[in-house]
């Protein structure tokens, strides 16, 4: 699974600039937690300026896998996932020289997530393994990753289900429990009145 995200390339220098590119549509990538990221950057060397790159996920804790200052060429990062999140790169271009030129870095990125992350040419090579067994071994990780997804469903569900019922059973106990307290002031207001008309002579 190949994404390609947004990238915000933001670089320390006094004016501003409008950024102009193309998005190409895509499914929003969500891997499931402890599952491989492999994040490849190819960032050419240039004079006076440094790019940083941090790696992250959308998540509540907001969870910093990976930060890493001044790569240069092509680098390499591997991540595992902490929980089902989104997963985010973000990249920056700070300015180290004194010059007041327009200053830029085309950048590469590649993201691969799951059993697009293995790498099946060095496993080939380490195993001696052909190509339909290489094949054989990427539909396995397929599978397993389906599966794995389907049971993080399927355990979603459940504990979805348990606070639904959980929710009914507390509507149920607190409707009943109004139930008994109206009953109860009905049958003391009628003990009360009666107590008071046999006071006043108005009944037996």
């Amino acid at each position: 699974m190949i994404f390609r995200p947004t990238i915000f390339l933001l670089s320390l220098i006094s004016a501003v600039y409008a950024v102009k590119f193309d998005l190409v549509a895509d499914r929003y990538p969500k891997p499931p937690a402890h599952s491989l990221v492999i994040v490849t950057a190819n960032v050419p060397y240039e004079n006076g300026q440094r790019v940083d790159i941090e790696i992250l996920d959308g998540s509540e804790r907001g969870n910093v896998y990976l930060n890493k200052k001044d790569i240069k060429g092509e680098t390499r990062l591997a991540i595992t996932t902490h929980e089902s999140a989104d997963v985010g790169v973000c990249l920056r271009n700070y300015l180290e020289s004194d010059s007041n030129e327009k200053l830029s870095r085309s950048v590469d990125l590649d993201v691969d997530i799951g059993a697009d992350a293995i790498d099946y040419n060095a496993i080939a090579n380490q195993e001696s393994l052909s190509i339909l067994e290489v094949e054989m071994r990427k539909l396995e990780a397929v599978v397993k990753e389906i599966v794995e997804e389907m049971g993080y469903l399927q355990r979603r569900e459940m504990r979805m289900r348990d606070t639904n019922e959980s929710t009914n059973s507390r509507v149920k106990n607190f409707s009943i429990l109004i139930t008994v307290g109206i009953i109860g002031l009905g049958a003391w207001q009628l003990i009360h009145l009666r107590s008071f008309f046999k006071r006043k002579y108005l009944i037996d």
